[in-house]
């Protein structure tokens, strides 16, 4: 009989149970939430990493690096004459763009204040060469 009542238990002990094995499934339900962000994170660093390298490792690219010269103005020469001969189209939004930078560089309030003789700083742009 001592058998039979070891398998006998109580209704606190059957809840107590009950409440193990539901705390038991809430954990294995969290572990696996976790374990399939962490995947989703390592995932998505390896494709970006991967996606950054081989953009930055291609053979064909060349560095465009900006630059300052001192132009000096000649008579006739105006500021968009000037900044016409430097002008790149792929690093600016349009040619005012560029003449307003050039302005603001030489503390210029409009571009037809420049006179023969004056020394003018224009940005341009051109292929980085290591040393």
């Amino acid at each position: 009989m001592n058998g039979l009542q070891s398998n006998i238990k109580s209704y606190s002990e059957l809840r107590i149970a009950a409440n193990k094995e539901r705390r038991l499934k809430i954990v294995r339900r969290q572990r696996m939430i976790a374990a399939f962000i962490a995947t989703f994170f390592v995932a998505l660093t390896v494709f970006f990493g991967t996606t950054l390298l081989s953009e930055a490792q291609n053979e064909d690219y060349v560095p465009m690096c900006k630059y300052y010269k001192v132009v000096v103005a000649h008579a006739g020469d105006t500021l968009n004459s000037i900044a016409n001969k430097y002008f790149a189209e792929d690093e600016y939004k349009n040619f005012e763009a560029y003449t307003s930078e050039i302005c603001r560089i030489n503390h210029l309030d409009s571009a037809d204040e420049i006179k023969a003789g004056e020394n003018v700083i224009v940005p341009y742009y051109a292929e980085y060469e290591a040393e």
